[in-house]
C-alpha cells in the first residue's frame, strides 16, 4: 500500500463490503482510466469505507445515467467521463478518461464542481493518489448525517444510499427525519430528471 492510499485509509478505515474487481472489468478501463486506480482495485476491490460513508465503485453501473444527466447539463465530453467513487449520500466523483480531471457531483442539490488534479497533465497516476490522499470523511458527511442515518436506518448495502424523500428540489427538507434507505441508480436517475446540473461556481470544464 502506497503513502497515499495509507492517508486514505488512517482517514476512513480499512475496507469492507468488498466485491472483487473481474478481469473483464480492468481491460475495459485499461487505457481510459488511470492504471493506478486499475491497481487500487486490484488490491483492494470496489469497497465500501468507514462503515458505507465512501465507496469505491463499478463505472459500468452509472454510465447509463451519468452520460444523460451531463450532456442534458450541457457539460462538454459527457462520455468520456466514468464514476470511480460515491458517498453514501450520492455525491459522485467522475474521472474524465485519459487526464486528471474531476468532476464532484452533489447530487441533492444538483451542483457540480471541476477540478484539476494535475495541470501539467503529465502524471495522471500521481493525480489518482492526490485524490485519495486528500478526500476526507467531513466532505461526504452531508451535513453531518450520516453517524444518525447510520444509527436510525442501518447499514447501506452496495447498491443503496440514504436519500431526501420527498427531494430537495420539490421542497423536501433536508434533515434526518426525510431521509430513507433508497435504490441508488433509481434515486440518482430520479434526481437527475428534476434539475440539470449547474456549477457551483468554480473554474469552468
Amino acid at each position: 500500500m502506497d503513502e497515499d492510499f495509507k492517508l486514505f485509509i488512517d482517514e476512513f478505515g480499512p475496507p469492507s463490503e468488498k466485491r472483487e474487481v473481474p478481469a473483464s472489468s480492468i481491460d475495459r478501463y485499461r487505457g481510459k482510466l488511470p492504471g493506478q486506480l486499475l491497481a487500487y482495485w486490484v488490491e483492494h476491490g470496489w469497497s465500501s469505507y468507514a462503515r458505507g460513508l465512501f465507496w469505491t465503485v463499478n463505472p459500468y453501473e452509472y454510465e447509463g445515467i451519468i452520460k444523460e444527466w451531463l450532456e442534458c447539463s450541457g457539460i462538454p465530453n459527457a462520455s468520456s467521463y466514468n464514476v470511480i467513487a460515491r458517498s453514501a449520500f450520492g455525491d459522485l466523483y467522475l474521472w474524465k478518461n485519459s487526464a486528471s480531471e474531476l468532476i464532484k457531483i452533489d447530487s441533492v442539490y444538483s451542483r457540480y464542481s471541476h477540478d484539476i488534479l494535475d495541470p501539467t497533465k503529465g502524471r495522471i497516476d500521481l493525480a489518482v493518489r492526490v485524490f485519495f490522499a486528500s478526500v476526507t470523511y467531513a466532505s461526504n458527511d452531508l451535513d453531518g448525517l450520516f453517524k444518525k442515518a447510520l444509527q436510525k436506518l442501518g447499514p447501506l448495502k452496495s447498491d443503496e444510499m440514504y436519500g431526501f424523500v420527498p427531494a430537495l428540489a420539490l421542497g423536501g427538507p433536508s434533515d434526518l427525519e426525510h431521509l430513507e434507505k433508497v435504490k441508488t441508480i433509481e434515486h440518482l436517475t430520479f434526481l437527475s430528471q428534476l434539475t440539470p446540473l449547474t456549477d457551483w461556481g468554480f473554474p469552468d470544464i
